[in-house]
C-alpha cells in the first residue's frame, strides 16, 4: 500500500506540472490525441517511489524538472571554432541566424595546451582544430556583435581554463555586461585530461587547485555561470564502457565537491552550478539508462555523503554530444543516421543541452552545410517526433529500469575500487583510469575485428566505391595573420604593466589566495595566454606522467 507521505510526493509532482508554464505549441500527437505530461503507475510500489520517483523530485531519475521539455526545450548547441577569431565569429552569427540557441566554442590545439600562436611548438597547428586565442583582444573579436549578457556561451578548454575565463570576464566588462548576467559553461574538468585526453600542463593537485579557484570565484562573482562541466565525453571517446564513463565522471565530480568544501563553501552554495557532459553513443537503451543512473547516483551521494539539502544541489544537469568516435570515414552520409539516433537517446535521457556532430567530422572540421544538417536533426527531433511531449516516456520500461539499476550497481563497484586505491589523485598517479580505459577499448576493437560487432560501411554492408563529400579546408595563411595580430598587441601594450601583472600571478600561485583576480588583471593588461601559463608553471611545475 502507498502511504499518505508517498501520495504527497505524487501530488506534488502533479501540482508542479499543472503550475509550470508550457510552450506555445501543440503537445498532442500528429493525429491530435492528447499526451499526458508524465505517466506513472496507478499504484506505485515502495521500490518505484525510492528508485524512480517523480520528475523534478529526488532522486531525479525521471528528470530534473517536473514538466521537462513541455515547458522548455534543451539548448541546441553546435560546436564552432576554427581559424582566426573573425572566422569563428562569422560562424557564430551564421548558427544564431539558423536558430541555434547557445554558442559552443572550440579552441585550437596550441590554445588547449597553453601555448601562444608564436610558440615554436604551435607551428602548423594554429587555427587548425579550433579557434586560435592568444589575448583578450582575440576574445573581443571572437564575440564581436554578440552581447554576452544575452547568449549562453560554452567554452571547451581545460588546462588553461582559468585564463580563458579571465579573458571572457574582461571581454564582458569591456562590453559593459555585468558578470552577474553571464550565462554559460566552462569545461574546466582537468581530471579527465589525466584519464583520457592528455591536454594537461601542471601536476594533478595543482591543476585541481585552479579548478576549485574558479568554482569559488564564480560562486561569489559570476553566479549564473557554470565554472566546470564534469566530463565523461572524452573518457568514452578514448574507449571506456558506458559504466566506466558514468563512474569516472561522477567520482571526479565528487572530488571537486570535496576539495571545494575544504575552502569553507557550503555545499548548497556551489553544487547547483556544477554541470556535466556525457557522450551520446550508439547503444540506444544503454545510453538512456546511463543518464538516468547518473541523476540518481548524484542525488543520493549529495544528500547522504555531503549533506546537501537544497533540491537543486541533487539535480544533475548535463550537456550531451553525439559520439565522435562512432562516426566513420566510410559512407560518411550514414553518419547523419547515427547522429539522429544518438541525439534521440540523449533527449529521451533528459539532457539540458545537446550538440549533434556533423557527418564530415571524421574528415575535417565541418562545413556550413554539414553543420546545418546537424542542427536540423535537433530541430526535427524537437518539433516533429513528439518525444518531447511527456516526461521520461521510457520510464517504467522493464528493460530501461533494469539497465538503470545495473548501471548504478557497476558505478558503485568502481567507486569502491577507486577508494581502495587511495582516491582519485592516487588512482591517476597509479595509472588505474588509463589502464581500465585501454582494456575496454581493446575488447571492443577485438569484437569489431572479429566481426562480432558490426559497423555499417566498415566491416558490414561495405560499398565498392565511397561517396566523396566536400570538406572544409583551413588556409595556412591563418597562422601568419594570427601571429601578426599577437605581435601587434605585444608591441602596443605597456611592458611595465605586463611585468607587474605576471609577477602578481606568480605570487598568487605560490600563495593560498584565489588566483582568478590576478588572472583577470593580467588579461586586462594584455598579458597573453602563453605568458600566464608559463608564469604559473614556474610555481607549479609541469606534469610528466610516471615521473
Amino acid at each position: 500500500m502507498v502511504t499518505d507521505a508517498k501520495l504527497t510526493a505524487r501530488e506534488a509532482c502533479e501540482q508542479a506540472v499543472e503550475a509550470a508554464p508550457e510552450r506555445d505549441t501543440s503537445l498532442t500527437t500528429i493525429s491530435g490525441a492528447s499526451v499526458e505530461p508524465v505517466y506513472v503507475p496507478d499504484e506505485p510500489t515502495e521500490r518505484y517511489e525510492r528508485d524512480s520517483g517523480y520528475p523534478g523530485q529526488y532522486p531525479f531519475t525521471r528528470g530534473i524538472h517536473a514538466n521537462m521539455y513541455r515547458g522548455r526545450l534543451w539548448t541546441m548547441r553546435q560546436f564552432a571554432g576554427f581559424g582566426t577569431p573573425e572566422e569563428t565569429n562569422a560562424r557564430f552569427h551564421f548558427l544564431l541566424e539558423k536558430g541555434q540557441t547557445g554558442l559552443s566554442t572550440a579552441f585550437d590545439l596550441p590554445t588547449l595546451m597553453g601555448l601562444d600562436s608564436d610558440h615554436p611548438n604551435s607551428l602548423g597547428e594554429v587555427g587548425r582544430l579550433g579557434v586560435a586565442v592568444d589575448t583578450v583582444a582575440d576574445f573581443e573579436r571572437l564575440y564581436a556583435g554578440i552581447n554576452l549578457g544575452d547568449v549562453s556561451v560554452s567554452m571547451t578548454i581545460n588546462a588553461p581554463a582559468a585564463i580563458i575565463l579571465a579573458f571572457y570576464l574582461a571581454t564582458a566588462h569591456r562590453q559593459g555586461v555585468a558578470w552577474s548576467k553571464l550565462r554559460g559553461t566552462l569545461q574546466n574538468d582537468i581530471l579527465k585530461e589525466y584519464h583520457a585526453q592528455n591536454e594537461f600542463v601542471y601536476p594533478p593537485r595543482e591543476s585541481v587547485r585552479l579548478v576549485i579557484d574558479t568554482i569559488e570565484f564564480c560562486t561569489r562573482e559570476v553566479p549564473q555561470f557554470n565554472p566546470v562541466s564534469i566530463s565523461g565525453y572524452h573518457i568514452r571517446e578514448a574507449g571506456s564502457t558506458a559504466a566506466e564513463e558514468l563512474a569516472f565522471t561522477l567520482v571526479d565530480g565528487f572530488h571537486y565537491v570535496e576539495e571545494t568544501l575544504k575552502r569553507g563553501l557550503a555545499v548548497d552554495d556551489f553544487v547547483p552550478r556544477l554541470s556535466f557532459f556525457f557522450n551520446a553513443h550508439s547503444d540506444f537503451f544503454e545510453e538512456i539508462a546511463k543518464y538516468r543512473a547518473a541523476r540518481r547516483i548524484w542525488a543520493r551521494h549529495l544528500r547522504e555523503r555531503y549533506g546537501a539539502r537544497e533540491p537543486r544541489s541533487g539535480a544533475l544537469r548535463f550537456h550531451a554530444q553525439t559520439s565522435g568516435v562512432s562516426l566513420q570515414a566510410q559512407q560518411p552520409e550514414v553518419n547523419v543516421v547515427r547522429v539522429a539516433y544518438q541525439a534521440l537517446a540523449a533527449v529521451l535521457g533528459g539532457c539540458q543541452s545537446l550538440h549533434t556532430n556533423s557527418r564530415d567530422e571524421t574528415l575535417s572540421l565541418p562545413t556550413e552545410e554539414a553543420v546545418t544538417i546537424a542542427l536540423r536533426t535537433q530541430q526535427v527531433l524537437a518539433f516533429e517526433t513528439g518525444v518531447v511531449n511527456s516526461v521520461d516516456p521510457l520510464g517504467g520500461s522493464y528493460q530501461v529500469e533494469a539497465m538503470t539499476d545495473r548501471m548504478e550497481a557497476e558505478a558503485e563497484e568502481i567507486f569502491a575500487e577507486i577508494a581502495r586505491g587511495g582516491g582519485v589523485i592516487r588512482s591517476i598517479e597509479g595509472g588505474y583510469f588509463r589502464r581500465r580505459i585501454a582494456e575496454s577499448a581493446f575488447r571492443f576493437q577485438s569484437e569489431v575485428d572479429a566481426g562480432r560487432k558490426l559497423l555499417v560501411g566498415v566491416n558490414a554492408f561495405v560499398e565498392p566505391e565511397e561517396l566523396k563529400i566536400p570538406t572544409l579546408e583551413i588556409d595556412y595563411e591563418i597562422e601568419r595573420k594570427q601571429k601578426a595580430n599577437l605581435a601587434r598587441v605585444k608591441s602596443q601594450r605597456d611592458a611595465a604593466a605586463v611585468a607587474a601583472a605576471l609577477d602578481r600571478v606568480r605570487r598568487t600561485a605560490a600563495s593560498e589566495e584565489n588566483i582568478m583576480p590576478a588572472l583577470v588583471h593580467a588579461a586586462e593588461s594584455h598579458v597573453s595566454l602563453g605568458e600566464m601559463v608559463a608564469a604559473m608553471a614556474e610555481v607549479f611545475g609541469r606534469y610528466q606522467p610516471g615521473v
